[in-house]
């Protein structure tokens, strides 16, 4: 059966790809006429889409929702399959990681390793970034970074000028639902990469509908 769903998945349309994602930034789910305008693609079109994502099982009915005084809006989710499924590139190395400090130190300091592990990660994509200097800079080419190994990341600027950076798909989502400490390696890498202090204020897996960090620029 993951044989099927995972061939259905590469072979997936952009349409398809692109309805996952906008799905994947809304816990409560989207109805028809949300997805329609975001994919800018007509209401039946949607439907056609969502058909298949649905015998896939990779997107399924939700709740209904109020709309004004008519019909009931159906709002369409991601499943679980689908959750896993989403592009993960390093997770796994990661499990290997936490398995091996539990193994030599115990739980005790997995905090501490992991927050380690990631600043060493840091130091080497940094390298790879020499001309990042201001604060800003490191926390947009973070932003970038962490887009492409499969978190679905973002930058934004609060009002009061403060970084933020959040992701719809933690890629350590199964682990850090057991094990939050797996959480310090994101940590880690966030404060080494962009010099800043991180303060995680919503997890995914604690029920937030995003990771959100927020970035202060340490002093100099």
């Amino acid at each position: 059966m993951q044989v099927g769903v995972r061939l259905t998945i590469d072979m997936m349309g952009e349409r398809q790809k692109q309805l996952l994602k906008l799905l994947r930034g809304s816990k409560a789910g989207l109805s028809v006429d949300e997805l329609s305008k975001g994919l800018e693609i007509t209401r039946n079109a949607v439907r056609q889409h969502l058909a298949s994502l649905e015998v896939a099982g990779l997107v399924a009915a939700g709740a209904t929702r109020p709309s004004g005084g008519g019909r009931p809006q159906q709002l369409y989710m991601l499943t679980e399959l689908a959750k896993e499924m989403s592009p993960r590139q390093y997770s796994w190395l990661a499990q290997l990681v936490l398995a091996s400090v539990q193994r030599e130190e115990g739980a005790a300091n997995i905090g501490k390793r992991m927050s380690e592990i990631g600043a060493n990660v840091a130091h080497q994509i940094r390298s790879q970034y020499p001309g990042l200097t201001t604060h800003q800079e490191k926390v947009e080419k973070l932003a970038e970074v962490m887009d492409q190994l499969g978190y679905h990341a973002r930058n934004a600027t609060l009002p009061g000028g403060e970084a933020v950076i959040e992701a719809d798909n933690c890629v350590f989502h199964s682990m850090a639902k057991k094990d939050l400490e797996i959480c310090h390696l994101d940590r880690g890498l966030m404060e080494t990469f962009t010099d800043s202090k991180v303060e995680q204020n919503e997890c995914m897996a604690r029920g937030g509908d995003v990771c959100r960090f927020k970035l202060k620029a340490n002093e100099e």
